[in-house]
């Protein structure tokens, strides 16, 4: 099939790189992984807490061992930016079933902090919810179907309900190839889910011709939930572009405004990427290049919003932009 292509993105002039990215690589954390990056964050207890994707393998020969070794691990900040790595990981899943969970991402609600994360297992991809209140024990309340992941929660109930977006893999229906949209559902519980809707489709975004999906949890705004996605398009003219045979997509961040309300409504949204990979951290040396992937999102009382992402699928790093910039570029459409 040949995808339309979509050329050359750049990220959006309202939005700073933090001098000090990366803020986290392989090389600041004491049991040795490969690649560090997808990290969750929130502010919880009075501190940021950051939970990162661990994958292992050898960046000098460009190889990465079994899915097996994805491990999950913990650090805590006072400032969002100088990172305390703790000295084991948090949580890897013993079990004949799983193969791997990886991609977390944290909402605090009712004072306790909420993890969705990707499970690979023998019979198929899920995504899952767990709550925790000190990191090491992990209280799993739901798991769905295959194939699921990237889920995130909203940080209250809305309507009496919790509310997730998500983004499933319906390759039979949608023709056999990735074109892979957001949808949202909701629930009374965390354990039993319903509702299902279609939120964002991959048509629907000027820089992607792959696939679309939840990046980091929504914040609240007095003008709605702002929400960030990850959006990929794909170029089969793109060579090795990284440590595989070859990579031929790039990700991208967008951001969009949901109604308070009834969040199945976009208010607005950016026609053009937030975040494109521009900088070296993202373009070169990494596992895949051309990566950018939101999965944490902290609205400061400055009206600071900091961005926290995966870079070339190998380090986590963080932008930033002004709350009322973010609202701005949504409802004008820019």
């Amino acid at each position: 099939m040949n995808e339309q292509r979509i050329g050359t993105l750049v990220s959006s002039p309202i939005i700073r790189r933090h001098p000090a990215n990366p803020l986290l690589e392989p090389k600041n954390v004491p049991y040795g992984p490969a690649m560090v990056f997808n990290a969750g964050v929130a502010k919880y207890e009075g501190k940021y807490v950051m939970v990162f994707r661990n994958d292992y393998g050898n960046a000098e020969n460009e190889t990465i061992e079994p899915h097996a070794t994805t491990n999950l691990g913990l650090a805590y900040s006072d400032d969002g930016i100088r990172w305390d790595v703790q000295p084991a990981p948090c949580w890897s899943w013993n079990d004949e079933e799983v193969v791997r969970v990886y991609d977390p991402r944290l909402t605090v609600i009712d004072g306790k902090c909420h993890m969705c994360f990707a499970v690979d297992t023998k019979h198929g991809l899920r995504g899952g919810i767990a709550i925790t209140e000190d990191f090491k024990t992990f209280d799993i309340q739901s798991l769905s179907l295959p194939d699921n992941r990237n889920m995130v929660l909203f940080p209250e109930r809305i309507g009496g309900k919790y509310v997730r977006l998500e983004r499933p893999f319906p390759v039979y229906s949608r023709g056999g190839i990735d074109r892979f949209d957001m949808w949202m559902s909701d629930s009374p519980d965390l354990r039993y889910w319903g509702n299902s809707s279609l939120l964002l489709s991959v048509e629907q975004v000027p820089f992607a011709n792959d696939k679309v999906g939840p990046g980091a949890p929504p914040v609240k705004t007095s003008h709605g939930w702002l929400t960030t996605f990850h959006a990929v398009d794909l170029d089969r003219s793109r060579g090795k572009n990284g440590w595989e045979p070859s990579w031929k997509k790039r990700y991208t961040a967008g951001i969009m405004l949901l109604d308070l309300e009834d969040p199945s409504k976009i208010v607005g949204m950016s026609r053009k990427p937030l975040l494109a990979p521009e900088a070296a951290y993202e373009t070169s040396g990494g596992f895949r290049n051309d990566v950018i992937f939101p999965g944490g999102m902290i609205l400061e009382p400055s009206g600071e919003v900091k961005i926290y992402y995966g870079a070339a699928d190998t380090v986590e790093c963080l932008a930033s932009a002004d709350v009322n910039d973010l609202v701005r570029i949504c409802l004008e459409g820019e």
